[in-house]
C-alpha cells in the first residue's frame, strides 16, 4: 500500500500520467478532424458527382421537337421553369429528364399556349417559380466553402501531426540537444583506451567543472571550448561520451547538422536557444559532433550558403559572449580541421585543439583489452601478437576485429576465441571473407602462387623488409586472389630511405617473379604498382628524398585524416620532370627484384610448389623452407619457441 501511495505522489509518474492524458486528448483531436474532414469531403464528392450525373442523363432539344412529341403523345410530364425559359419533360418511353430551351420566350411568359396544348393533350404540367441567381450563388458559396474547408482542415491535420513529430512549426527554431545527465550515456573514460593524452585534457576539464575554486585561486580560467580532431573511427564521440559519464553536470549533445534546415536564420535561432538552455543548467558541456557541418571556412574556395554562414556567425557571437565563470565548455569534433573557419580555431574559443590519432602499438594492445573483456577468449590468445600485426588500425577496426573473431568461434562450434580466430578477423578485416565459390584455373593458379611467392622471397631476402607472417592464395571478397601479410617486430614512427626502398622492390616482386617464370605479365600487380608509386612519388615531392630535386617541397597534403589527397605544388614542367623521376625509381627496383629473383630460382620453385599445394603457409613455414635452401642453422632461443608456440595456430 505504501508504495502505491509513494508512486503515485512520485513527480515521474505524475509527469508520466499528464503525458499520456495529453497524448489521449491529442489522438481524440485528431480522430475528429479526421472525421470532419472526410465528411466535407463526400459532401463535396458526392455534389460532383450528382452534376455529372444530371448532365450525363439531361438531353437539350429544341421547342418545335417539343411540340412534335406533344402532338405525337410521347410526352408524360411537364415542369415549366418561368424564370429559367426552360421546361422539363419526362418522356414516357425514356425515365430521364430532358431540358427544353426554347427561342419562343414570349410562349414562355405568357404561357396560355403552351397551357392549352398540353391540356388538350392531357399531359400533366406544373409550373415553378425559381430564383436562378439565388440558388446559383448559394450553390457556389457552398461549393467553395466546403472545398477550402477540406483544404484548411487537411493542412491543419497535417501540421498537428508534425507538430507532435517534431515540436512544431512554432519550435523550428529551438534547440533539440540531446540531454545527458551524470552516468546516463554509460560510458567512462575506462571505457576509452589508447588516447591516453586525450583523455588527460579532457579530464582536466571535467576537473575544472567540478572544482573550479583550486583553479581560480592561482589565477587560472576555464577553457571555453575543446575541438577533438583525428581520422574516422577513433574515438572522438566515444569520448564525448565519456565526460558525459564522469561530468556529474548536464551534458548536451548534438551534430552539426542539427543547425542546417532550409528556412534561412532556423540555425542562428537554433544556435541561441542552445545557449540559453545551457546558461539555466550551467555548469555543464555542450558537445557538437561533426562541427565542419556548420563550421566551413567562410571563403569562396569552399562555397556555403546564406544560413550556414549566419549560424556559424551566431555560433562566433555566443561563444564570444558566454561568461565562463559559469562553468560552460564546449566540446566539438571533426576529421576536417583543415576547412574550419579561422576565426573558430582562435584562443578565445576552441582554446584546445586535441588529437585523437591513430594509437600506437601500446594503445592498439589497450584498445583490444576493452573489446575483448566482454568475450571469452582461450589460453592461447596474445593481444600484442594481433596489435603488432594491425599496424595503422583505429578503435573502431579492432573492435570489428573482436567481434568477427568471435563469430567465426560461434560457427566453428566452441565457445571461446582463439589465437586462429583472431588472425582470421585480421585477415577478414583486411582483406574480406574468403570466396569459397571461386576456384581458380590451375594456370592461373600457378601464377598467383609464384606471383605471392616472388613478393615474399624478396622480403626476406633484404635486410630493410618486414618479416612475411603468413602467404595464402585463397581469394578474398575484397578482390584480392591471394596476399603477402607482413608485419613489423616492433612499431616504428620514422621510415628510412633504405626501408621505402626495400618496399617498392617486394611490390615490384610479384610482377617480375611472373616475367621470370612464365614470359609474361597479368593483370595481378595492379594493385602493387598502386602502392609503389604511391610511395615512390612521395619520395620525390615530399620527404626530399630525390637526389635531382632535394629539399623541395612540391606536393602538398590535404584532408589528412580522411582520404590524406596530395594536391601538386609546382609547375606543368616540375610535374613532368617528377614523373620522369618517379619511373626511374620504379624501374631501379624492378631490375632489382628481377636480380633477386633469378639469383633465387631454386628457392621460389620449392616455395612455390608449397603454396599450391596447401595454399596457405605460415611465416614460420616458409622461413623454414627458405633457411634449408639456403643452408641456414637458423639458433632457436626462448623467445623463438614462445613464438613458434603462438604461431602454431596458422595451421588450422
Amino acid at each position: 500500500m505504501d508504495n502505491n501511495i509513494q508512486n503515485n505522489n512520485d513527480p515521474k509518474n505524475q509527469n508520466n500520467n499528464k503525458d499520456n492524458k495529453n497524448n489521449k486528448n491529442r489522438q481524440t483531436r485528431i480522430a475528429v478532424m479526421i472525421c470532419v474532414a472526410a465528411a466535407l469531403f463526400i459532401i463535396l464528392w458526392g455534389r460532383m458527382i450528382n452534376k455529372q450525373i444530371q448532365n450525363a442523363t439531361t438531353k437539350e432539344i429544341t421547342y418545335d421537337e417539343f411540340v412534335d412529341m406533344i402532338e405525337n403523345g410521347e410526352v408524360e410530364k411537364v415542369e415549366i421553369r418561368d424564370s429559367s425559359h426552360k421546361v422539363v419533360i419526362i418522356p414516357k418511353e425514356q425515365k430521364i429528364e430532358q431540358y427544353v430551351e426554347t427561342r419562343y420566350t414570349g410562349i414562355l411568359e405568357d404561357g396560355n399556349a403552351m397551357v392549352e396544348r398540353l391540356e388538350k393533350a392531357g399531359v400533366k404540367y406544373t409550373r415553378v417559380v425559381e430564383d436562378k441567381q439565388a440558388s446559383q450563388i448559394l450553390a457556389t458559396i457552398l461549393d467553395f466553402v466546403l472545398m477550402f474547408g477540406g483544404i484548411f482542415v487537411f493542412m491543419f491535420l497535417m501540421y498537428r501531426l508534425a507538430s507532435k513529430s517534431s515540436g512544431g512549426l512554432m519550435s523550428v527554431g529551438r534547440s533539440n540537444a540531446k540531454v545527458y545527465v551524470e552516468k546516463e550515456t554509460g560510458v567512462t573514460f575506462k571505457d576509452v583506451a589508447g588516447q591516453e593524452e586525450a583523455k588527460e585534457s579532457l579530464t582536466e576539464l571535467v576537473d575544472f567543472l567540478h572544482d573550479p575554486g583550486k583553479y581560480t585561486a592561482i589565477g587560472a580560467k576555464l577553457p571555453k571550448g575543446a575541438l577533438l580532431v583525428g581520422p574516422p573511427g577513433t574515438g572522438k564521440t566515444l569520448l564525448a561520451k565519456a565526460v558525459a559519464g564522469e561530468a556529474k553536470v548536464p551534458f548536451f549533445s548534438l551534430s552539426g547538422s542539427d543547425f542546417v534546415e532550409m528556412y534561412v536564420g532556423v540555425g542562428a535561432s537554433r544556435v541561441r536557444d542552445l545557449f540559453k538552455q545551457a546558461q539555466a543548467m550551467a555548469p555543464c558541456i555542450i558537445f557538437i559532433d561533426e562541427v565542419d557541418a556548420i563550421g566551413k571556412s567562410r571563403d569562396s574556395r569552399f562555397g556555403g550558403n546564406d544560413e550556414r554562414e549566419q549560424t556559424l556567425n551566431q555560433l562566433l557571437s555566443e561563444m564570444d559572449g558566454f561568461d565562463t565563470s559559469k562553468g560552460i565548455v564546449i566540446l566539438a569534433a571533426t576529421n576536417r580541421p583543415d576547412v574550419l573557419d579561422k576565426a573558430l580555431l582562435r584562443p578565445g574559443r576552441f582554446d584546445r585543439r586535441i588529437i585523437v590519432d591513430r594509437p600506437d602499438l601500446k594503445g592498439r594492445v589497450e584498445v583490444l583489452k576493452v573489446h575483448a573483456k566482454n568475450v571469452n577468449m582461450g589460453d592461447d590468445v596474445d593481444l600484442e601478437a594481433i596489435a603488432l600485426a594491425t599496424s595503422g588500425a583505429v578503435g573502431s577496426d579492432l573492435a570489428n576485429m573482436i567481434n568477427e573473431a568471435a563469430i567465426l568461434a560461434v560457427k566453428k562450434g566452441r565457445t571461446f576465441v582463439t589465437q586462429a580466430d583472431l588472425f582470421e578477423s585480421v585477415e577478414v578485416v583486411i582483406a574480406g571473407k574468403e570466396k569459397k565459390d571461386r576456384i581458380l584455373s590451375k594456370e592461373e593458379k600457378n601464377i598467383v602462387a609464384f606471383h605471392e611467392t616472388g613478393h615474399a622471397l624478396v622480403s626476406a631476402l633484404q635486410k630493410n623488409a618486414e618479416p612475411v607472417q603468413k602467404i595464402t592464395i585463397v581469394p578474398r571478397t575484397k578482390g584480392s586472389l591471394g596476399y603477402v601479410l607482413q608485419a613489423p617486430e616492433e612499431e616504428k614512427y620514422l621510415m628510412k630511405k633504405e626501408e621505402l626502398v626495400a618496399r617498392i622492390v617486394t611490390f615490384c616482386a610479384g610482377r617480375a617473379a611472373e616475367e621470370i617464370v612464365f614470359g609474361s605479365v597479368t593483370t595481378g600487380a595492379a594493385n602493387d604498382i598502386e602502392q609503389a608509386t604511391e610511395i615512390a612519388r612521395s619520395m620525390v615531392t615530399r620527404y626530399g628524398m630525390s637526389e635531382k630535386f632535394g629539399l623541395v617541397m612540391l606536393e602538398s597534403v590535404e584532408n589528412r585524416y580522411l582520404d590524406g589527397r596530395a594536391v601538386s605544388q609546382c609547375s606543368d614542367e616540375t610535374g613532368t620532370e617528377i614523373d620522369k623521376e618517379v619511373r626511374e625509381i620504379i624501374s631501379k627496383c624492378y631490375e632489382r627484384a628481377k636480380e633477386l629473383i633469378s639469383e633465387n630460382r631454386d628457392i621460389l620453385d620449392r616455395i612455390a610448389g608449397v603454396l599450391i599445394e596447401r595454399e596457405s603457409i605460415t611465416g614460420k613455414e616458409f622461413m623454414a623452407i627458405y633457411n634449408e635452401m639456403k643452408g641456414i642453422v637458423p639458433e632457436e632461443t626462448e623467445v623463438e619457441k614462445k613464438e613458434e608456440d603462438k604461431e602454431k595456430t596458422f595451421l588450422a
